[in-house]
């Protein structure tokens, strides 16, 4: 059974203090839009940080959604491809969005002729 113990409430409250923001944080808060939810400046920091970025190491595991084969990772437009249906997939903040409808489609004969070129 938990035994409540009796603390003097200087200790409580220094212990409140210790934990709580300072009030400085507290005050730099922002409301973009009426009706909206405060936004604190660290909220804005996170936001300005750089896109996540894709892991190429996930190729191993992912597969174009509809004719279930492999996809190249394409570095320069930050999408998957798959050269067989000529169809780019986009990754947004490191996350490939493999919704067909979300896919754009490309030219195929670009595509092939891109690694010969190098």
């Amino acid at each position: 059974m938990l035994a409540l113990i009796a603390l003097p409430s200087v200790l409580i409250s220094a212990a409140l203090q210790a934990c709580a923001p300072p009030l400085s944080k507290l005050q730099e808060v922002s409301v973009p839009f009426p009706g909206a939810a405060p936004r604190r400046f660290s909220d804005r920091q996170k936001d300005q940080e750089q896109p996540k970025a894709f892991d190429p190491a996930l190729l191993e595991f992912l597969v174009c959604p509809l004719s279930k084969k492999p996809l190249r990772y394409e570095a320069s437009t930050n999408e998957l491809i798959n050269k067989e249906l000529g169809i780019a997939y986009p990754i947004i903040d490191g996350i490939p969005n493999m919704i067909p409808q979300a896919a754009r489609m490309i030219d195929r004969k670009a595509q092939d002729e891109e690694p010969k070129q190098t």
